[in-house]
């Protein structure tokens, strides 16, 4: 069990118990993996390696397609290819270069974090978050918080770096405990990672980790950025709610009256003050041109000529609008970002915006290297058949267990959020796993897209009880201003009823939502996988 600074537990680490043993067990466990590019460039040897092996053995399976898909072997039969020979070399060395370039993930996520990069930089983003927090009224204040998270995920760094802390001031403030207010914001931000009202860098992220993963089962599939966006915009709602009840139920009555004497000596100095008018006035303007822009947008889409609309159906599923989500993203964030910046002295020209862009980009240097480790991965597992191999073997298994219905997504939701315990990046987690449980899981009848919104979920609500995740440091720091002898388990056990609140209440809305109700998760996503 982890003990806080002094030597004594904390009633937080004391009815943690095994969950703090537990916890430590799998730091211990995540600190023995290597780094996430190192990760994809040993995953990509052992591929190369395991490809021979099979190879040699001629391993092999039946083909699930039917006769006269495209890509289909004419004998049936799926092999594994090696790439330990002369051809396979011939094959890596040629593919380096354009595994990387044309790795799907890469070029949408650098597009949409662009338009999101002036919004951020000219000072939008983190006006927004303050006046919805700040402007709340104290009854609603807790829903607003986690609500205010949860939306923050468009630019996650901020929800980390200003509304946490943010949170906390607030609700120490009103007399309540900030470690309270500390925890509903965290929840929005990290554990309600996936949800959101608008489509984010995310969404183009996975989409094209999945749609590449489905190829192998069906080589023309499309997945775009748009696809879980129905689910997404419900379950924004689902988890701010399930949110503010953790916290007013549950972590705010077991933290008990706040103490102040537990405060570190830089609580004293802590600020975080209201938009200024000018402020006020900037965001207006910011908001009048979204609204200008979004009835732009529209009028190449709702009506039944629109010149973004299918040019062959007239329909919105499949329309060069929806393929070019990413592009709409870039200018919704990027001119009303602008237009705040400039009225609030921000921004005042064109040179503004490109900094503001090239310092998001200077921030993307790891993301690069590690896509270029993660597209070797993911194209050496598709070139060897060993992901369709794999699935193949893993849906016979499913069916004999009788596991092919909708009760398969529990257990893979509850996978991803255990696998999300030791390896917190969603693109690294998405472009191991992707490869394996998506064809796998089309293989019994399911669509990818249903596929990929189960998989949100496991990403996300473990997220807030994992060392793992990239800014549990940096919420520990802030919550030791208020309990300055504050431990990790104190910080895991606050958390914890928000995690399990989360995978259960959100699991059930996706059965409910998919299953039940029959919607689908996005425009024209559909819910079940044909051949």
């Amino acid at each position: 069990m982890l003990a806080n600074q002094t030597g004594k537990q904390s009633p937080g680490e004391q009815n943690s118990g095994w969950f703090s043993r537990f916890l430590a067990t799998v730091e211990w466990l995540g600190n023995l993996l290597p780094h996430p590019i190192t990760l994809f460039a040993l995953l990509a040897l052992f591929i190369v390696l395991l490809s021979g092996i099979l190879g040699y053995f001629d391993i092999a399976v039946a083909d699930p397609r039917p006769l006269g898909a495209k890509g289909r072997d004419p004998d049936g039969m799926i092999e594994v290819i090696s790439l330990m020979n002369a051809e396979g070399l011939q094959r890596i060395v040629t593919g380096l270069v354009t595994n990387f370039t044309g790795f799907a993930p890469l070029g949408t996520v650098l597009v949409a974090l662009l338009g999101v990069s002036v919004a951020e930089h000219s000072g939008l983003l983190s006006t927004a978050m303050r006046a919805m927090v700040m402007n709340a009224s104290k009854r609603m204040v807790t829903i607003t918080i986690v609500l205010a998270g949860i939306l923050s995920n468009t630019a996650s760094e901020l929800g980390y770096v200003v509304l946490i802390p943010l949170a906390a001031m607030i609700f120490h403030s009103l007399g309540r405990h900030p470690l309270a207010g500390l925890a509903a914001a965290f929840a929005g931000v990290s554990g309600g990672y996936s949800a959101n009202l608008l489509l984010g860098t995310v969404d183009p992220l996975l989409s094209g980790i999945t749609e590449a993963a489905a190829h192998m089962i069906s080589p023309d599939y499309v997945v775009g950025p748009e696809v879980n966006w129905y689910f997404m915009f419900i379950s924004t709602f689902a988890v701010a709610g399930m949110g503010a009840f953790v916290t007013e139920k549950i972590v705010e009555p077991r933290l008990g009256v706040y103490d102040p004497s537990e405060a570190s000596v830089e609580l004293e100095t802590q600020s975080m003050s209201a938009p200024t008018a000018q402020e006020k006035k900037a965001l207006k303007m910011a908001g009048l041109a979204f609204v200008l822009v979004c009835g732009v947008l529209a009028l190449t889409i709702v009506p039944e000529g629109g010149i973004l609309r299918h040019p062959e159906t007239g329909a919105v599923a499949g329309s060069p609008f929806l393929k070019g989500i990413v592009a709409f993203i870039f200018i919704t964030f990027a001119i009303p970002g602008f237009v705040y910046g400039r009225i609030a002295g921000t921004m005042k020209n064109d040179k503004d915006i490109i900094n503001a862009m090239s310092k998001s980009m200077g921030s993307m240097g790891l993301y690069i290297t590690l896509v270029f480790f993660a597209a070797q991965f993911v194209a050496f597992f598709k070139w060897t058949n060993l992901g369709t191999v794999l699935a193949v073997k893993g849906a016979s298994f499913l069916i004999a267990l009788g596991l092919n219905g909708p009760e398969v997504f529990i257990l893979f939701i509850i996978m991803c959020g255990l696998v999300n315990l030791s390896l917190g990046s969603a693109s690294a987690q998405w472009a191991v796993t992707a490869p394996i449980f998506v064809p796998m899981l089309m293989l019994i009848g399911y669509a990818p897209e249903v596929i990929q919104a189960a998989y949100r979920i496991g990403d996300s609500v473990t997220n807030v009880i994992s060392p793992m995740m990239s800014y549990f440091g940096l919420i520990l720091a802030i919550a030791a201003r208020y309990k300055k002898d504050l431990g990790m388990g104190t910080l895991i056990a606050t958390m914890l009823p928000y995690t399990l609140t989360f995978i259960v209440g959100w699991t059930l809305l996706f059965y409910l939502w998919v299953f039940v109700f029959g919607m689908p998760v996005g425009p024209g996503a559909a819910t079940y996988y044909t051949p």
